[in-house]
């Protein structure tokens, strides 16, 4: 077992840092404990490989069997704290014979995210390899083994050894891509590696390599724009695709952020529909619409207008004059419009959208160029738009005396 122990601890070693040169790396630890009748740490959670040999070449045999005891003070050496994966591989050559039941210890162990693995060594009482696969992480074919000599041992640590070291990840390619209701308008360089705007919506992080010689991490900032019409509590990703040499697995964050649109302001309302039905079978129908003036005859044109900080408490004189283009270039006027926006009471100044300003563009006004007189032809508009406050804080200076 001392010679399997050493191996074990050797292939951890090259395993984290690419090396066997003493020191366990990539923030990964290897603690101790030895148990008969009580269990106790003969180290804590160390990177030290000449420390940990010497633990292991110091047991000796003899004595109760406590895994009991053995699993609690495995457990106590964990930082609960660190982020890091925590495992603990259990070495036996015989059956409970102190202290209480290992099962409930063990099963608190792997709910509190502790992954066991049991090395059974049969001795000279024989093993319980049911408790072993009651003890273990599932699945038990790959969390369990009972080996015969040293050869064997020696195999299992180097498969397990490979199996819970992580050498960090290389290779490293994140592709986000946003919710179109934003855009990206710039990329802060990240921490580690690069950063680059595939198009408005999507970028792509590499990293060549990541947490290979020690414990650590990588962030990214960038900056977005909301485009959307809409406000409430938005998600800002729309996909995360991560991919490495090594198939590592990561969850990330979902971030969201509160968007509140400014202002909308409709100063003409859409016409009142006329409601009605047809009843039964009947294929026709007259219905009376009741009067409709001729203000739509001919093209409608919706208008939007976006009022650039408006402060509060202050109406603001919107005035909308629309013109047409002959083919000569002459402008004809085709009308203005004029409204009264009214105060919003934000606490600060804002945008203010002024949505469906409707024009009509009779049929008789259209002078095209040509013969060209259809519904269809171009017409050419050009829109002039005046907007100033109403309400202001200005004053009419008093008659001033000097003498």
């Amino acid at each position: 077992m001392k010679s399997g122990a050493d191996t074990f601890i050797d292939i951890i070693d090259e395993a984290t840092d690419g090396a066997q040169n003493g020191t366990i790396g990539s923030g990964s630890h290897i603690g101790i404990v030895s148990f008969a009748g009580t269990a106790s740490a003969d180290t804590q959670l160390i990177t030290s490989v000449s420390g940990l040999k010497a633990a292991v070449n110091a047991l000796t045999d003899g004595g109760s069997t406590n895994h009991a005891d053995a699993f609690e003070k495995a457990v106590e050496l964990f930082n609960p704290a660190s982020a890091n994966d925590k495992v603990i591989v259990m070495f036996t050559d015989g059956k409970t014979t102190a202290g209480p039941s290992p099962s409930p210890v063990a099963a608190a162990a792997r709910a509190a995210g502790i992954t066991i693995y049991c090395i059974g060594l049969i001795g000279s009482n024989g093993i319980d390899i049911s408790v072993l696969n009651d003890w273990a992480t599932e699945p038990d074919d790959s969390h369990v083994a009972v080996t015969p000599d040293d050869a064997e041992l020696e195999a299992l640590f180097a498969d397990l050894a490979a199996d819970i070291s992580k050498s960090g990840a290389t290779n490293v390619v994140i592709d986000e891509m946003i919710n179109p209701d934003f855009i990206i308008t710039g990329i802060i360089p990240p921490d580690k590696g690069t950063a680059a705007a595939v198009n408005d919506t999507s970028l792509q992080w590499k990293i060549p390599k990541l947490g290979v010689s020690g414990n650590e991490g990588a962030s990214l900032e960038f900056y977005i724009r909301h485009i959307g019409t809409d406000s409430g509590t938005k998600e800002v990703n729309k996909s995360i695709v991560y991919s490495d040499s090594e198939g590592n697995v990561v969850t990330f964050p979902s971030p969201s952020v509160k968007v509140e649109c400014g202002t909308v302001v409709t100063p003409e309302s859409c016409p009142a529909p006329v409601s009605f039905s047809i009843d039964g079978c009947k294929d026709f129908a007259v219905i009376d619409l009741g009067d409709v003036y001729l203000e739509s005859q001919g093209r409608i044109i919706e208008l939007n207008v976006t009022l650039k900080n408006v402060c509060p408490n202050k109406r603001v004189a919107l005035a909308v004059i629309l013109s047409e283009a002959d083919c000569r270039g002459a402008e004809h006027q085709r009308g203005m419009k004029t409204f009264t926006i009214p105060a919003h009471n934000y606490p600060s100044c804002r945008d203010v959208l002024v949505k469906c300003i409707k024009f009509v563009l009779p049929e008789d006004s259209y002078m095209p160029c040509g013969m060209d007189s259809s519904m269809c032809g171009v017409r050419s508009l050009k829109a002039r738009v005046i907007a100033h406050n109403i309400d202001t804080d200005y004053h009419c200076c008093g008659t001033v005396t000097i003498n």
